[in-house]
């Protein structure tokens, strides 16, 4: 097997796990584990409240650690959970007051920051990025997909 790129290979690896580790630290900052982070995140950006069904759409969690990280939300006042309406099978996830404090003092700083540090690129850099880490993203998938399968080549 010829790995002829892999120390470009090896940053990106490097680069992601550096990206996670930040926002692991920040999430343990403000005492939440990082799934509970980004489920609270997600919260912020919808508006204060999402089904279920959008949340675990959105993230590459499974269900069973995003259903977790929605109990201890819950289990700090953060969140509460209850039937969609009209639905006793489908819940939705919403902000209480004091997650909505929560967010304004904790998510929302750091939403800004990512924002300022998005805006430290050019714009058509960070298109181009974005445009990358998805294609990457994809293959990424398609390639481990296929290992799975058996079927490396």
């Amino acid at each position: 097997m010829a790995l002829t790129n892999i120390t470009a290979v090896k940053e990106l690896a490097q680069l992601y796990n550096a990206s996670d580790r930040l926002y692991a630290q920040f999430a343990r900052s403000c005492g939440l584990s990082s799934c509970a982070y980004w489920m609270a995140y997600e919260l912020v950006c919808a508006g204060g409240e999402a089904p279920l069904t959008e949340i675990t759409a959105a993230w590459a969690y499974s269900k069973q650690t995003i259903n977790s990280a929605l109990k201890s939300l819950e289990s700090q006042g953060l969140v509460t959970l209850a039937f969609c309406a009209g639905s006793k099978k489908n819940k939705r996830a919403s902000l209480t007051d004091a997650g909505r404090k929560f967010a304004q003092e904790q998510i929302e700083p750091a939403m800004a920051a990512e924002q300022r540090a998005f805006d430290a690129i050019a714009p058509e850099e960070g298109e181009e990025l974005l445009t990358l880490l998805r294609s990457y993203t994809a293959s990424l998938n398609d390639e481990f997909a296929r290992m799975t399968a058996g079927d490396e080549s």
